[in-house]
């Protein structure tokens, strides 16, 4: 199985170092051989070739079964022009390889629960959410977009569209995953003041008549910000476009406690995946070896899941983590009171132990 991994910028190298070592642990311990193949992607593409996305880049991943990716950008590469800063590089790939559909769970491990952000007895209830984003379509990609200077003043604009067939295949991901789950969808739009949402809604409901078991509420963007935090129990799945399901599934993320532990994957029709943590490049941290590598260690399990359909592989990694969680490890960001402070490889080694 041919594997593309793209280190990227700031903490990346790092917390890939030891993502590809449980991989290789994977490998030996089920007869599996994982070839690797590392590209480059964001700024550090930029200070080796001009820009964020080499075509060589693109090359190995459409020739790859699936793709790693580390983290993008940093403070380095703020000041220059906007087409080609890091960031371009990621939203490049993934429309290169057409990944339109991001899953990103948010759960807390109940080793972590002291570690949430949320009262006890919110807590108690459960948190355990799957967030399904479109990735290629809305206003990251609608046309026109740009800057002027209208009147005397400067003015910046972006659109926001989506096509019948994008929110189709996009709905059909999130009530498959709600059908492998408990069965419930809520769609987040701003259907009350947008016409593109009263479109999205629309064709999701159009959708879920294919999908009778699964129970589909609406729900508009603010409130559902609200709702998260309030109780996030009340949710099973959540699908929305680009731009919601951005801040969504980081405000998701960050009730757990450390988006350092949370992984996600971006799918396409028959792409290769594309598998990261959701956090970013951390560059006050990088090369200081306090990076948590946990995220991207379960990112590694969703692609052997998703990708390459090895249930029982990628439950030996989770279960690995969360035996490294349970002998009290934490790296920084995940520190409790009673907790033993350990660097990235470090926390790498434990889990490669309890493999």
């Amino acid at each position: 199985m041919k594997i593309c991994v793209m280190p990227g910028d700031g903490i990346g190298p790092e917390i890939m170092e030891q993502g590809v070592k449980v991989l290789n642990v994977i490998g030996e311990k089920f007869g599996h051989k994982f070839e690797t193949t590392e590209a480059l992607i964001g700024g550090a593409a930029i200070d080796a070739t001009g820009g964020p996305l080499p075509e060589e880049t693109v090359k190995a991943c459409k020739e790859s079964d699936a793709v790693l990716l580390g983290a993008v950008g940093g403070p380095k590469w703020d000041t220059i022009d906007p087409a080609i800063r890091p960031e371009r590089g990621l939203l490049g790939i993934r429309k290169e390889l057409s990944l339109f559909a991001n899953l990103r769970p948010a759960a807390l491990f109940s080793e972590l629960k002291d570690a949430c952000y949320l009262r006890a007895d919110i807590v108690e209830k459960g948190l355990d959410v799957m967030v399904v984003r479109e990735l290629t379509g809305g206003i990251y990609f609608g046309e026109p977009r740009g800057t002027k200077t209208e009147n005397g003043e400067r003015m910046g604009y972006n659109t926001m569209v989506y096509y019948e067939h994008e929110v189709k295949r996009i709905a059909k991901v999130a009530f498959e995953a709600a059908m492998k789950r408990d069965k419930r969808l809520c769609s987040v739009d701003k259907a009350n003041v947008l016409d593109v949402s009263r479109v999205w809604r629309e064709i999701v409901i159009e959708v879920s008549e294919e999908y009778p078991e699964v129970e589909l509420t609406h729900m508009y963007v603010d409130n559902a910000a609200m709702q998260l935090v309030r109780d996030p129990s009340q949710f099973d799945v959540i699908v929305t476009g680009n731009l919601f399901g951005d801040i969504l599934s980081d405000a998701a993320a960050a009730i757990t406690g450390s988006i350092g532990m949370l992984p996600s994957a971006s799918l396409g029709a028959s792409n290769p995946g594309l598998y990261e943590p959701i956090h970013g490049s951390a560059p006050d941290i990088a090369g200081e070896n306090k990076a948590n590598p946990l995220a991207t260690i379960l990112s590694i399990a969703m692609m052997l899941r998703y990708s390459f359909n090895m249930a029982e592989e990628a439950d030996c990694i989770e279960a690995a983590v969360e035996k490294t969680l349970a002998e009290g490890l934490r790296t920084g960001d995940i520190m409790d009171e009673g907790g033993k402070l350990v660097g990235c490889t470090e926390m790498g080694e434990a889990v490669i132990k309890n493999l």
